[in-house]
C-alpha cells in the first residue's frame, strides 16, 4: 500500500477554538457508526473541532496493511486537514484498526500531550500493547471480553500504567455490543458514551 489519499471531514466550530479531536475509524467500523457517531457529537457539544480520517480497506486491503504505510498516511491526512489552524489540545479517538496508528502517533511531538482513547484495541498486536503499557499520556481503554482482540493476561498488565483508565465491557463483541441484544447493546452504547464524557 504505497502513499494512499486517505478523505477527511473536518467538522469545526462556529467560532473558533483552540480544542480538536481526530476521529480514527476501524477497517470497516466508520465515523458514522454508533460508537463514533455519539463520540463526535459529545466533542463537538464541549466546543471541540472534530476532524474525521475515512478511510476504508477491502479484504485484500487489510491482508497486506502495512503498519508504516498506514501510519504515515494518517499522518498526512492529518497533517493536511489542520495546516491553517492552531490547536494546542488534542483528543485522539481510535478504533480497533486505527489503535496501530494511534500506537505511532502518540510518540509525535505534536501529540506529546494528546489525550488518546483506545476503543476495542488490537491487544493481540505487540505494536499496540507495547504502547499501550509505556504509554504517558492520558488515555481510556475500552473493550468487551467477548471481542477477539481481549486477551485478560495483556489486559491486566494494562492496569499497571496508572496513566491509563480501563473499562472491561461483559459480554462486548468487537462492537461493544452484544450479539442478539439490541437493547441491552444501547446501554453499553450509554454507559461507554458516559466514559468518554467523563474522560
Amino acid at each position: 500500500m504505497k502513499n494512499k489519499r486517505f478523505p477527511f471531514r473536518l467538522i469545526e466550530q462556529k467560532g473558533q477554538t483552540s480544542n480538536l479531536v481526530i476521529v480514527l475509524p476501524g477497517a470497516g467500523y466508520t465515523t458514522q457508526a454508533p460508537l463514533l457517531h455519539f463520540t463526535t457529537g459529545i466533542f463537538y457539544s464541549k466546543g471541540f473541532d472534530v476532524l474525521h480520517i475515512n478511510y476504508g480497506f477491502s479484504r485484500e486491503e487489510m491482508a497486506e496493511l502495512n503498519a508504516d504505510d498506514f501510519t504515515r498516511d494518517v499522518y498526512h491526512a492529518i497533517e493536511g486537514a489542520i495546516k491553517d489552524k492552531h490547536y494546542n489540545q488534542f483528543y485522539i479517538v481510535a478504533k480497533s484498526i486505527a489503535t496501530i496508528a494511534l500506537s505511532v502517533l502518540l510518540h509525535n511531538p505534536v501529540f506529546h500531550h494528546a489525550k488518546a482513547v483506545w476503543l476495542t484495541p488490537l491487544l493481540q498486536r505487540d505494536d499496540v500493547f507495547n504502547s499501550m503499557v509505556n504509554s504517558e499520556q492520558e488515555g481510556l481503554c475500552i473493550i468487551g471480553d467477548r471481542d477477539p482482540c481481549f486477551i485478560e493476561e495483556r489486559f491486566e498488565l494494562l492496569r499497571k500504567n496508572n496513566n491509563l483508565t480501563l473499562s472491561l465491557i461483559g459480554d462486548g463483541n468487537h462492537t461493544l455490543e452484544i450479539d442478539g441484544q439490541p437493547l441491552k447493546s444501547i446501554d453499553i452504547l450509554k454507559d461507554v458514551m458516559a466514559d468518554i464524557d467523563g474522560f
